[in-house]
Parts: C-alpha cells; sequence; structure tokens
C-alpha cells in the first residue's frame, strides 16, 4: 500500500497542476484512474494508451498539442526513455502512479514515482484504489469500485459501496472480485466500459465526457441518448466475446492443467478471455493468444504465470511482456507460437519430475 506521505504527494501533485494530461492504460483501471483524478480537479486532459506495453515517446506530442504542464502516468507498466527524456528536456513533471512489478533502478530520479511494490507493505492494488485514496470523493466510490473489481481486487471500500447499492452487488457473504464482475450489475457497468473502450477513437472521446459528468452507475447501466452508442458497441462486442468463450471453454474442457486457446480476427478480448476462463477453470494455467497478422498478442493466466512466462521466452527473438505474478500480458511472432508452446511443456515437465 501506499504510504500517507505519498497519497498526500499525489494530491498535492493534483493540486499544482493546472492543465495536466493524463495517459491510461487502456483498461477499466486504466480509465477508472483518470476518472477519479481528472473529477476530482475538474481540468485535464485524458489520452488512452493502446501500445504494447510502452507509452512511447510517439505520445509526447499530445503534451504539446495540449500545452500540458504536467503529466500523469496512470496503471502502464512500462515508459519508453524517449518519452522521459523529452518529459526532461521541456522540464515538465512527471507523476507515474503503478502497481506492476518493474526494474525500479531504471525508473529516471526526476519521476515521481508511486507503486505499492517497492514500499515496505506490499501489495498490487489497482491503480483505481491508489488514486480514490488521493481523492476521497464519496460521489466518486462507484467508478472506485468499476475499476478495482475489473483487476480482480475487492476494496476495504466496497462494504461502503454495498449498503449505498445494495441492488447493485452480489447477494450473500461472498465477497470475491470475480463473482461481483461476472455476477453483479456493477460488474456489468464494468463490463460495458471496457467495451466502451474498444471502439473507434471519436467514440471513446464520447464516453469519457459521458462518464465525466455521470452521477450515478445506473446512468451508466440504463441506456438513454446519452450512452446510446456505447450500448450498442457493448452488445456489439458480447454477442462475438460470447461465441469466442463458448469455443474456448469448450476446448478447455479437453484439455489437462494448461488450457491453450488462439482466435485471431480484429476484436481485442485476449485478456477478458483469459481472465473468465480462469474464473470457469480455477486452478488451471490459461493461455490466451490473439493473432494479428505476423503478431500474437498473449494473456496468461494462473500461479506464478510471469515466471514461467518469461522463462519461455528466454531464446524468442523480439518477444516480450510482463504484469503481475499470476496474469500478465505479452507479445511475439505468430511464427514462434509453436516454440514457445514447447518451451513451456518443456518447463512444465522438468517442475513434474
Amino acid at each position: 500500500m501506499l504510504t500517507k506521505k505519498q497519497i498526500k504527494e499525489i494530491r498535492e501533485h493534483l493540486d499544482n497542476a493546472q492543465n495536466p494530461v493524463f495517459f491510461f492504460d487502456n483498461d477499466q483501471d486504466g480509465l477508472c484512474s483518470f476518472l477519479l483524478l481528472r473529477r476530482y480537479i475538474g481540468r485535464g486532459k485524458g489520452v488512452p494508451i493502446k501500445s504494447f506495453p510502452e507509452l512511447t515517446a510517439e505520445f509526447f506530442r499530445r503534451v504539446h498539442e495540449f500545452k500540458s504542464d504536467y503529466i500523469f502516468i496512470l496503471d502502464k507498466p512500462v515508459v519508453s526513455d524517449d518519452f522521459f527524456a523529452e518529459a526532461e528536456k521541456y522540464n515538465v513533471p512527471v507523476v507515474w502512479i503503478d502497481h506492476h512489478l518493474v526494474e525500479f533502478e531504471k525508473i529516471p530520479a526526476f519521476v515521481n514515482y508511486y507503486n505499492p511494490l517497492f514500499n515496505r507493505k506490499k501489495n498490487e492494488e489497482p491503480v483505481t484504489s491508489l488514486c480514490y485514496k488521493a481523492t476521497e470523493k464519496k460521489e466518486d466510490l462507484w467508478i472506485a469500485v468499476v475499476g478495482c473489481i475489473s483487476d480482480k481486487f475487492v476494496p476495504k471500500f466496497y462494504d461502503e459501496f454495498e449498503k449505498k447499492y445494495p441492488d447493485l452487488t452480489v447477494k450473500g457473504k461472498e465477497k470475491k472480485a470475480m463473482d461481483i464482475y461476472y455476477k453483479s450489475q456493477i460488474g456489468r457497468v464494468s463490463r460495458i466500459m471496457g467495451a466502451g473502450l474498444k471502439d473507434r477513437t471519436t467514440n471513446v472521446v464520447n464516453m469519457i465526457r459521458f462518464l465525466l459528468k455521470a452521477k450515478t452507475p445506473y446512468e451508466v447501466l440504463e441506456e438513454s441518448s446519452k450512452n446510446r452508442t456505447l450500448h450498442h458497441r457493448f452488445k456489439q462486442i458480447e454477442l462475438k466475446y460470447q461465441k469466442l468463450l463458448s469455443k474456448a471453454v469448450s476446448i478447455g474442457k479437453k484439455q489437462g492443467k494448461t488450457i491453450f486457446f488462439q482466435y485471431g480476427g480484429d476484436l481485442s478480448v485476449s485478456a477478458d478471455l483469459a481472465n473468465e476462463l480462469s474464473y470457469i477453470f480455477p486452478g488451471k494455467r490459461i493461455i490466451v493468444s490473439r493473432v494479428i497478422g505476423i503478431k500474437a498478442n498473449i494473456s496468461m493466466r494462473g500461479k506464478k504465470i510471469r515466471d514461467l512466462f518469461l522463462e519461455a521466452i528466454k531464446d524468442i527473438d523480439g518477444a516480450r511482456g510482463g504484469g503481475h505474478e499470476d496474469a500478465i500480458g505479452g507479445q511475439m511472432n505468430v511464427d514462434d507460437i509453436e516454440k514457445f508452446r514447447e518451451n513451456l511443456k518443456k518447463i512444465l515437465d522438468s517442475q513434474s519430475s
């Protein structure tokens, strides 16, 4: 967890920023982190980052475009050296809030870096949770919950949310993040927002404008003239997603402790599929590969899966990735997928012998 001093520092940076730009990861944790900070200070621009896995120097042009006096980086595990070089060159303060396992010594000294994994009391609580602790706007409680449960995390303030919105929660004493995500109405809100991020840029911008003004989660749940495009996108993606999930579950039932599912196309849901497959098949290793041209995006879930992935790509040129101990994202050439699978099998066989 972050210290009280660190939380105070984040709040001070927000108060000092007159025209900030927020670069955030293109998922619900990144989006909700941005919404919390932007709604707190009421100023600044948001830019979702789809590039994998890093925030590259090309995005610095948005700093010039917006004439930003502060840069906030949210939920991005890797930022290019060139991006930081530009920030240092133009003397723009950088606040980087993250919760991924990275090499701390590679972070430039001038960057204000906040990550609970580098504190005495370590945890991987989502960036949304860290941002909510910095802003503490009770009216934004629902946004904080949306971001947290999407990242498989039930925050302490979920009890408060449950009292305020009992009809949006799961019934019973069990409070598992994935139960909330897949079986409750606040989970549906999170899935709707996740689908919205997978739309074209104009619609993503319109969704963000809508969410910056929304006062309650019911405004997201109930289709209206303000969110019709968002609901249309959710229904569109959900239809395709359920077909892929059904196929993946069918394949998974025939496989052993490691489930491998591969698909192609323009729908970027490998992380979503990996999450739900790990929910359906608890205790199993999940590997979902999405093929796009000559590249394959990999999402893996399972106990200590990060170490397994990094070991398996050691001799694969151009393969890269990272994330959390039990959940990672990676990328490699399509031609290397079979070698990757062979490497995984060898490692797992050696571990079991």
